[in-house]
């Protein structure tokens, strides 16, 4: 029902522990964690449903209330909640934040010890009525029905946690709806039905619509127990008469007291304002980001010394000049671009904003124009006053700072600028310092680089919003059109703050010692990541035609012996009509469930198939084959660049923690290989007419990282002879010679092997070689006993991690691991797996970092027209003139197996061939 209007001042009584519960298991399966690790689930819930209380209800009191202490009723009855399960360690740990919040909110905790919140929560309701007050209740406990009467409402915050489900409010008029049954029956209701969670006993046998039929029958529980040996119902009849104290006991353990020595105390539980700075400071530890800025807490009046920034609007040719000559006696500037768009490769440049000194920015427009939609207001006015031409000769000295590489240019997110600053024909040079790279490089578990996000949290200043100033969905305009007075102050303070957090991460690099990884990889990768965007690649669009088409047969296939399986036709697509044919029409085994039901994720899938169901098998099938078609084979065609032809990925060089790249828009790194016909789309992307694409693959980097970290005997031996790993690993494991290994045992010492790498347990491998938990568990003791080295390595480095709470890759980079700290064994188990892996795979990403940087340098010195398109995982794709195969593969091939230096030999394995396909086969 809609809540009621207001009539009398309102008291809201929280019971705490009933919202915390439910706000951490609405997230138990994807849990909320910060970077430190922390579990921030029942912070995240409690807290919005807080500000929903607040800014949907406007409470002129509150109160959250607690338990304190062993109840009455475990005096009375020592069974009571004995079966409930503790609490899980993590929520535990979040109770200090939850308490945090509550005093930045000024929000009254309350609890009497001896005493549960329900009792307390009663008898304030009690008597907030007679104070002529209207108290309503703030939980999902039932037992709360018994107390709803005039005055007395209840708040249910719903069953899906308290984001996105709408809350429900029952007072005298809706109360009957869930039990059927009026508030005055509830206490006997529950005293007959029991209650599983507290232990509450009940009368066994009596249900819900037993119990319903009973109070309507006979009133009350007294005349139910009295009839009760009458009844013609066997079993009704011998569960009262047999449990008839039981059931009074229960009823006793369901009333809530309303007589609990507390007095209503309305000047301390009034609700005020909260404390900006100390709110601000705990949703900061939490990661809670987006409502710092929902709230509007972005300043804490200490995190940026600078103060409010002094921006300009550059419209006159001699300021601008002006402007160069002092940037260049600086030296160095803090530089951002305002265009049309998103992607650098479609984007238009509307105008430059530059920072010299912090608190200060320039707006230089160059492209305003009026609004395509104007208003009465806009009729009639001069059209924006922009710059001319950055390519004409008035913007010379504009152009050539932006272009000089003596001037060092300071941005966010770089890449961007330079794509956008070289379709306008610029090329923009000294690209010397990347705000976003530097906020990574210092912590890669940071959840955002974002400038918003870096703003709030390290300076306490909440950035302009774009929608602020160009609107948003259907009525958003383009920044051409927003009015420049609201320009000069969106994009100024953009430069401006992008040159005050350089001016804060520079000296964190130096005391951190990151400053080598910073300047002499990210940055100089920053460049090359750029030159790879603008080059894009081919695609064939012919292929992907007739390959879609392909699979819509294919797909129709399935989906007829999909229904012949399931014995009639469903939507393969919806859920619950999948649960349906599975676990009710052909009654397979529900292999784990959901909070909605039966699972049918793959793995149910796949050991529904393992045990020889036709229907799963086809299911994997069709969903792994409109996978390919939705996200690759359809999708690939629409992003081709009309203006080059080509599809022009973005590499993402600021998200995975361990240091690699990733690819989106699309993500080419992740087209399926493990199918012949994932495999297949790579055919689809070609080289251009007189080129060849050349492949070039390190050969088991990560194990050869492992070789040089753990100084491991065997595993040196066998990169320094170029034995196989695999076949190395077999001999030694299964004590035979290396001629005798067969290829089911290289299989299974490569499985280990790789097990190893990722801290794989016994449980995954037995899975992965089809064995017994035993066998893969002696398996896994054979290995480290074999190779003892790589033991005492991993073992090494969950300890240095414990000491200093990170662990570094070869070239520096640091990862910090707060869950070696967690209290809670699977969060360690977690932690201690990114201690002994980070290393190997963060030198791995680091590796072919150092490659792109020193191929493309080769490519460059050379001369060569040959172009860089790709990196997926350990691999490089290039696009090669026919006329340039035989000098570029050695180069290539040559600038990869240096890049850094190891204890084993590198090896770089490569192919040539028209397409991405041939070029791997």
């Amino acid at each position: 029902m809609e809540t009621p209007a207001k009539t009398r001042p309102r008291l809201f009584l929280v019971d705490a522990y009933a919202l915390i519960y439910r706000a951490f298991f609405a997230f138990i399966n994807r849990p909320l964690t910060n970077a430190r690790g922390e579990n921030t689930s029942a912070p995240w819930g409690f807290v919005n449903f807080l500000l929903r209380i607040r800014g949907e209800y406007q409470p002129d009191y509150m109160a959250v209330v607690f338990d304190s202490g062993m109840s009455k009723r475990e005096e009375m009855y020592p069974e009571y909640k004995a079966t409930r399960e503790k609490m899980p360690d993590e929520l535990r740990e979040s109770l200090p934040r939850i308490y945090q919040l509550l005093e930045a909110f000024h929000d009254p905790v309350v609890k009497v010890d001896g005493f549960e919140a329900d009792d307390v929560i009663g008898t304030l309701a009690a008597q907030a009525v007679d104070r002529g007050l209207e108290a309503v209740i703030v939980s999902g406990d039932k037992d709360f029905y018994q107390l709803i009467r005039p005055g007395v409402s209840l708040l249910n915050p719903g069953r899906g946690g308290p984001q996105g489900v709408a809350a429900e409010w029952v007072d005298e008029s809706n109360a009957a709806e869930r039990f059927g049954i009026p508030p005055t029956q509830i206490i006997d209701y529950l005293a007959l039905i029991g209650d599983s969670s507290d232990n509450v006993p009940g009368a066994p046998g009596i249900g819900p619509k037993t119990a319903v039929k009973l109070l309507g029958e006979h009133g009350g529980l007294d005349a139910i127990l009295d009839a009760a040996p009458g009844f013609s119902a066997k079993r009704a009849r011998e569960s009262l008469t047999e449990n008839a104290d039981l059931v009074r006991l229960s009823r006793d353990l369901v009333t809530i007291m309303e007589d609990v020595p507390i007095d209503l105390d309305l000047d301390a539980l009034q609700v005020h304002q909260p404390d900006p700075v100390a709110l601000r400071e705990v949703l900061t530890e939490l990661d809670f980001r987006s409502l710092i800025e929902r709230l509007e807490l972005g300043s804490d009046g200490g995190g940026d010394e600078v103060g409010e920034g002094e921006y300009h609007l550059v419209t006159d040719v001699a300021e601008a000049n002006a402007l160069v000559a002092r940037i260049r006696e600086v030296g160095r500037v803090a530089v951002d671009t305002e265009t049309t768009d998103l992607d650098p490769m479609r984007a238009d440049l509307v105008g430059i904003s530059l920072s010299v000194e912090a608190g200060e920015g320039y707006y230089l427009p160059l492209a305003h124009r009026p609004p395509s939609a104007p208003t009465l207001a806009d009729l009639g006015a001069p059209p924006p006053a922009n710059l001319p031409d950055l390519l004409g000769p008035e913007m010379t000295a504009v152009r050539e700072m932006l272009e000089d590489d003596g001037v060092g240019k300071i941005g966010q997110n770089l890449k961007y600028d330079m794509l956008v600053f070289r379709r306008a024909g610029v090329t923009l040079g000294g690209v010397d310092f990347d705000t976003m790279v530097a906020s990574y490089v210092l912590d890669p578990s940071r959840r955002q680089h974002s400038l918003d996000a870096l703003a709030l949290d390290l300076l306490g200043h909440r950035m302009i919003p774009y929608s602020e100033v160009a609107g948003k969905g259907a009525k958003q305009i383009s920044f051409a059109e927003v009015p420049l007075d609201q320009a000069t102050d969106y994009a100024s303070e953009d430069a401006d703050y992008t040159l005050r957090l350089h001016d804060r991460f520079a000296p964190q690099l130096d005391e951190h010692e990151l400053r080598s990884l910073f300047a002499d990889l990210e940055m100089q990768l920053v460049p090359v990541l750029a030159e790879m965007e603008w080059n894009g690649i081919l695609i064939d669009e012919a292929f992907f035609v007739e390959m879609s088409s392909r699979l819509a047969t294919d797909l129709e296939d399935l989906r007829t012996r999909i229904h012949a399986a399931a014995g009639g036709e469903f939507n393969i697509n919806s859920t619950p009509q999948l649960r349906e044919i599975l676990f009710e029409r052909l009654e397979l085994p529900v292999i784990k469930r959901t909070k909605t039901g039966p699972s049918t994720d793959v793995s149910v899938l796949e050991e529904l198939a393992a045990m020889g169901h036709e229907l799963p098998t086809l299911l994997m099938e069709y969903r792994q084959l409109e996978k390919l078609r939705s996200t690759y084979v359809d999708a690939l065609p629409k992003l081709v660049n009309p203006e080059t032809g080509r599809i022009h990925t973005s590499f993402n060089q600021t998200v995975a923690a361990t240091g690699r790249l990733s690819s989106s828009d699309p993500n080419l790194q992740n087209i399926p290989i493990r199918t012949e016909l994932g495999r297949a789309i790579r055919k689809g992307f070609v080289a251009a007419p007189g080129h060849l694409f050349y492949g070039a693959d390190y050969s088991q980097i990560e194990l050869r990282i492992l070789a040089h970290f753990s100084r491991d005997d065997a595993f040196l031996s066998a990169f320094r002879e170029g034995i196989d790993v695999h076949r190395q690993t077999a001999s030694v494991i299964f004590e035979v010679d290396l001629e005798d290994v067969t290829a089911d045992m290289r299989a299974r010492a490569k499985t280990i092997n790789f097990g190893t790498l990722y801290g794989q347990g016994a449980f995954s491998l037995a899975r992965q070689l089809d064995i017994s938990r035993e066998e893969a568990d002696a398996f896994i003791q054979d290995y480290f006993e074999r190779f003892a080295g790589v033991r005492r390595y991993l073992d090494q480095q969950v300890e240095m991690a414990r000491e200093k709470g990170y662990v570094e890759t070869l070239l520096g980079r640091r990862r910090y691991i707060p869950e070696l700290q967690a209290k809670n064994w699977n969060v360690r188990q977690f932690g201690e797996r990114v201690a002994q892996n980070t290393p190997i795979q963060g030198t791995a990403a680091d590796l072919i970092k150092r490659a792109m940087i020193d191929v493309q340098a080769g490519l460059e010195a050379e001369g060569s027209e040959t172009r860089l398109l790709l990196q997926v995982h350990d691999e490089l794709v290039l696009e090669v003139p026919e006329a340039e195969v035989d000098q570029v593969v050695p180069l290539v091939n040559a600038r990869m197996e240096s890049a850094i230096q190891l204890d084993v030999p590198l090896v770089v394995e490569g192919g040539l061939g028209p397409d991405w396909y041939s070029a791997k086969s």
